[in-house]
């Protein structure tokens, strides 16, 4: 099935970011889908969009490592109005393209300065009337927070908006943990797809002898132009040298370049056929950009790089050592950058024994069309999902809905979470709370909660089962003795909590030893809660009402189950005659888990036809 994908990219020093993206979008269009590359950097005519519908925006761009000023085509700072017409040429974009999916390059990683533009479009995209899948697109490597809060903040945009990330590299060679700490949650929401190459097949060069110099589209290069210069006059060897010069260098910096030149010198401008003249080199000296780094894999020459570092850049250094640690480039530091330095990295680049090629995964632009089109048909299943939930809601005339969370102990942060998310939808709240571990803290945080009911969730939550059986508090011991623990959780409990605690037994891991049940009852207990449809509305005189949603992927280590799942229990427990109940664990919610509650909660209050329903009503 043909798609649309939107891809919005904003190259501000080189041209790597834009490179990348075009590459995606020519993949795409290979695949038959239709594209609509979204620049908000320099135009860069070598960079091939053919068959995408390419948008320019008013031009920005960086000096050097001053992200912050964003300067325009004219050389100056950009004002709001050039902002306010970029975000009118992106929403212009996104009405046109009406795409199936939206990729922002970079956003939210970086890109900070431009969060407004990319903002835009984003609420845009979740406004419009039919699905679109939001993936965001990084490189292998990024530049590391220089902040925690940069990771929290990010790590939030994430959750509200989109559905996952393309990493474009090797999870074996460079994982994205190496370069940016990545919780448990961001893992799941992570596909590496593989560097990004036109082609996984070597390039085929003609043997030309020379070192090639490269440095990528910006003047942030010119160190490493001059040093290269002064090594050719140093080297013992004859070969010529070619300097491929960014069209980012001023005509000014170029001619001073060619002026200086010695006679095995020759300054050019970048072209186009760069991987050709790459894999016919004797060896390349080059920075360690993504896309550099990406062709010295594939023309597997003698390399010497030399990493962008100036101000607090350290994605090249970091994707440098990682190569280096592989064979596959030898390292100058940009502090150590000279005319003799470099003249002596490239003669023990070229008196390297090559060794065996290490095997890359070079597929990206094949893994990433089929990550893009994964997307788009998920966010389709995902809102036939919700539509079916709506549907299965409209036809019953009224459904009593109740909520449990478990394993309360504490007053926490992810308690007070629990507790606000209550407060907003307006949900009374069953709190299954473990009598041996219960502190006063939660009695206190849970005092003027009027909505909050107390359950009790067996003695310790410590598990008996003998090895490789599943968990089980109550059972496997001696019915006398598991019947007076419980005796003394819901004394405890009673005694902590006063009327608040029912007595209702929430088993641990949801199971409990049927020769337990008949004995509740003389013990105090007047309901029992466990997982899945109940047999019967009275189990030895016990009220019984169950849970049958559970949001967490347990069988998968935690997070987010699949929410299609999710939204197909809440389905299935319709079909029978029992409350619905929505099981909770706060203590190991990740965002993602919060983001869905919050989503599930707002769905499920604009129906007339549900009533929710506190625990003390419900085991009355």
């Amino acid at each position: 099935m043909s798609r649309s994908v939107l891809i919005l990219v904003t190259h501000l020093l080189g041209v790597g970011h834009l490179a990348r993206a075009a590459a995606l979008a020519r993949g795409l269009v290979a695949a038959g889908h239709r594209v609509t590359l979204v620049s908000g950097g320099r135009p860069a005519p070598l960079i091939r969009v053919e068959g995408a519908t390419f948008v320019q925006l008013p031009p920005v761009h960086c000096v050097g490592v001053d992200f912050r000023t964003l300067l325009g085509a004219d050389g100056k700072e950009i004002g709001d109005d050039v902002r306010q017409a970029r975000i009118e040429a992106i929403l212009a974009a996104l009405a046109s393209a009406d795409p199936d999916v939206v990729v922002t390059e970079t956003y939210p990683f970086g890109r900070r300065q431009l969060a407004a533009e990319f903002r835009a479009l984003l609420e845009a995209a979740r406004d419009r009337p039919r699905p679109v899948a939001i993936l965001s697109s990084i490189r292998d490597i990024l530049n590391p927070p220089a902040k925690p809060s940069r990771v929290e903040e990010t790590e939030a945009v994430l959750v509200r908006f989109y559905d996952g990330v393309l990493v474009h590299g090797d999870a074996v060679v460079t994982p994205l943990s190496a370069s940016w700490p990545t919780s448990p949650g961001l893992e799941r929401i992570l596909t590496y797809t593989g560097y990004i190459a036109d082609t996984a097949e070597p390039v085929k060069g003609v043997p030309s002898g020379e070192i090639l110099v490269s440095g990528g589209g910006s003047a942030a290069s010119l160190p490493l132009y001059r040093a290269s210069i002064e090594a050719a006059a140093l080297a013992d060897t004859p070969a010529r040298w070619r300097l491929l010069v960014g069209h980012g260098v001023t005509e000014a910096d170029f001619e001073a370049l060619a002026a200086n030149a010695g006679p095995r010198v020759i300054v050019e401008r970048a072209r186009p056929d760069f991987p050709a003249l790459l894999a016919g080199a004797a060896a390349s000296v080059s920075q360690a950009g993504y896309n550099t780094m990406i062709d010295l894999a594939r023309a597997g020459v003698p390399a010497v790089v030399v990493p962008f570092e100036q101000g607090k850049e350290a994605e090249q250094r970091l994707r440098a050592e990682c190569f280096h640690a592989l064979g596959l480039a030898g390292i100058v530091g940009e502090a150590d950058l000279s005319g003799p330095a470099l003249a002596a990295a490239v003669k023990a680049a070229l008196a390297r024994t090559p060794g065996e090629a290490p095997v890359l995964a070079l597929d990206g632009i094949a893994a990433s069309v089929r990550a893009v089109e994964a997307a788009a048909q998920r966010a389709e299943e995902l809102t036939q999902a919700w539509t079916r939930l709506d549907e299965a809601l409209a036809a019953r005339r009224e459904i009593r809905l109740w909520w449990r969370d478990d394993d309360a102990v504490a007053a926490t942060p992810a308690l007070d979470r629990l507790l606000a998310l209550a407060h907003r939808h307006a949900l009374p709240l069953s709190l299954a709370v473990i009598p041996a571990a219960a502190s006063p803290s939660l009695a206190g945080a849970i005092a003027e909660e009027r909505h909050v009911d107390v359950l009790v969730h067996g003695y310790a939550h410590a598990n008996h089962a003998p090895p490789g059986a599943k968990k089980q508090e109550l059972g496997h011991r001696a019915v006398a003795e598991m019947l007076a623990e419980l005796g003394r959780g819901l004394s405890t409990l009673r005694s902590r909590f006063g009327e608040r605690c029912l007595p209702v037994l929430v088993p641990p891991w949801n199971r409990i030893d049927p020769a337990l049940i008949g004995g509740l009852a003389a013990l105090g207990f007047c309901g029992l809660s466990v997982a899945g449809p109940r047999l019967a509305a009275r189990l030895h005189d016990l009220t019984a009402v169950n849970i049958h949603v559970d949001p967490i992927a347990w069988k998968q280590g935690g997070g987010l189950l699949d929410p299609v799942l999710v939204l197909s229990q809440c389905i299935r427990a319709l079909e029978h005659d029992e409350p619905l109940g929505i099981l909770t664990h706060h203590l190991v919610h990740d965002a993602w888990i919060w983001s869905f509650l919050d989503r599930l909660f707002e769905r499920l209050k604009k129906h007339a036809n549900i009533r929710f329903m506190p625990a003390c009503a419900l085991f009355a």
